[in-house]
């Protein structure tokens, strides 16, 4: 059974940093895909960024771009991602999730695992 568990939110200031971790383990093949979402409220969920651990390739969303930064730790079967310059609009409630491919599925409804989500709040 695949597992992820997000940790790291947090209330921030606008312009700072956050580091989010995604702690998973179950995977029992070595191509799999984790990517991040976020859904504010009101609001559907949309996609962040994704990491494929087979090659370590990555794919951001136009939000997120310059601005985020997905990495691994394969030791520690953690994914992170940075967040610098937050805006409100980066407000959400933050979650990893995971599937067994090949390459980086686009749609939230794509992946099979999901974690409980982490609380980012970008406020003064």
């Amino acid at each position: 059974q695949v597992q992820l568990v997000e940790s790291g939110g947090d209330l921030v200031q606008p312009g700072g940093s956050l580091r989010l971790s995604c702690a998973f383990s179950g995977f029992t093949v070595d191509y799999y895909a984790i990517g991040w979402f976020r859904q504010a409220p009101g609001k559907e969920r949309e996609g962040v960024s994704c990491i494929l651990n087979s090659d370590g390739s990555t794919y951001y969303d136009d939000s997120g771009k310059g601005r985020f930064a997905i990495s691994r730790d394969n030791a520690t079967n953690t994914v992170y991602l940075r967040m610098k310059d937050l805006k409100a609009e980066d407000t959400a409630v933050y979650y990893c999730a995971g599937r067994v491919a090949w390459y980086c599925p686009v749609g939230d409804r794509d992946y099979d695992f999901w974690g409980q989500g982490t609380q980012v709040t970008v406020s003064s």
